[in-house]
């Protein structure tokens, strides 16, 4: 019997298949199986509203984007962006702060030392222009 993935794993599944995918963007972005664990369906879901959703997503961080263009963002970083975003605007759950907070764990375990912090301030962004207040900032007490 297999082992149900959590939605950390399921999201990190879904980051290292989209990852792989951005070596070849030809190829339509499919779940495949990694070493770890096949993309299960709340994966696929977060795989599929990326897809579908790819344009918008990216004219959402660029538009985020202070003197820098999407061909400067370190691969590791626009992919969690993306998916974080996919999440964030298209997921079932609709929980901006585990969405945010997703991203910036995945940057940190396999981006750049300092990547996180401008993933984070991305998602934060685009969280308050909806009108929502990102994980760590509902969490401070308003002066």
């Amino acid at each position: 019997m297999e082992k149900k993935q959590t939605r950390r794993e399921s999201r990190e599944t879904a980051f290292l298949t989209a990852f792989a995918a951005t070596f070849e963007p030809e190829t339509p972005l499919v779940p495949a199986e990694t070493e770890s664990a096949a993309p299960d369906a709340f994966a696929t879901q977060l795989l599929a509203a990326m897809n579908d959703h790819a344009a918008e997503l990216d004219e959402i961080i660029t538009a985020h984007l202070k003197g820098w263009t999407l061909a400067r963002v370190p691969r590791v970083s626009l992919v969690a962006l993306r998916l974080g975003l996919a999440e964030m605007l298209y997921g079932e759950e609709q929980k901006t702060g585990v969405a945010i907070n997703e991203a910036v764990e995945l940057v940190k375990k396999y981006g750049a030392d300092n990547d996180y912090q401008f993933v984070n301030g991305l998602l934060g962004a685009v969280a308050r222009e909806r009108g929502e207040q990102p994980a760590a900032e509902a969490a401070q007490p308003q002066c």
